[in-house]
């Protein structure tokens, strides 16, 4: 079975030290893409040197993530957009609005994800949306952009079934993760309410790795674990599901 991790993040320092075993391990449970969100300014260097050494089957995206935006976001973000002019990104991402921890910042991450989403849309690529704690706040910035060919995936979605709806109506994909393996986490009864074709499959590693592993580092290879969960959701074989989220996240990400 084929699968794409639409959303990992390799690069980091949790890799160091089996980044090449983690991704032959990926490779031989099926996984023919890895797409990489970057952080900031800080993690954009070592997520091209990532894409460079596995170049057949990682892929970057550029933007600036929530919990980075701080006083120096206006400088961060000409910075990171210069690169677009030199490098070829998937998709603008991750960006959105965090308010898990704190809200201090909540006006310039507005600001922020409205200006990430323009460039986006000019450089017609799909964005990767960071919603947690924030679903009224990012529906809001959205919708100012109706009809202009915004598209891209809800990152990690841990929204109810009227989230979901609405950002589906918007056109975009849910990215589904270890998440909806956890014990009364309630997504799959949020999934029931929408078919798999609006669906992308993503582990966040190092992040949110899926039961049995929950607490320890995720990585791409438990792919095939979130795509059993979600078929036995659906009540479909596994065969299925991987081939109808692999073919949304071809066609999302234009590989």
């Amino acid at each position: 079975m084929p699968f794409i991790d639409t959303h990992t993040h390799l690069y980091l320092p949790e890799f160091s030290e089996d980044r090449d075993e983690a991704v032959d391990r990926a490779i031989s449970t099926g996984v023919s893409a890895m797409l990489m969100p970057n952080i900031d300014i800080h993690s954009v260097g070592r997520m091209m040197e990532t894409e460079n050494r596995y170049k057949s089957i990682c892929y970057s995206m550029i933007g600036l993530h929530p919990t980075s935006v701080k006083e120096d976001y206006l400088s961060q973000l000409e910075e990171l957009e210069s690169l677009f002019n030199n490098h070829k990104f998937i998709a603008i991402g991750e960006i959105g609005i965090d308010l898990y921890r704190d809200n201090s910042f909540i006006a310039e991450q507005i600001v922020v994800l409205r200006r990430q989403v323009t460039f986006a849309i000019s450089k017609d690529l799909p964005v990767v949306i960071h919603s947690r704690n924030s679903f009224p706040e990012v529906f809001s910035v959205l919708d100012e952009f109706a009809g202009q060919r915004l598209r891209g995936v809800f990152h990690a979605f841990s929204g109810n079934a009227d989230d979901a709806a609405r950002a589906v109506r918007m056109g975009f994909r849910l990215g589904i993760g270890g998440i909806v393996t956890f014990k009364n986490s309630g997504l799959d009864r949020v999934l029931e309410t929408i078919g798999p074709e609006n669906l992308v499959l993503e582990t966040d590693s190092p992040y949110l790795a899926p039961e049995p592993y929950r607490g320890k580092r995720n990585e791409s290879s438990y792919i095939c674990i979130i795509n059993k969960k979600i078929a036995d959701i659906y009540g479909m074989n596994e065969e299925d599901i991987a081939g109808i989220t692999y073919a949304s996240s071809v066609s999302l990400f234009n590989l």
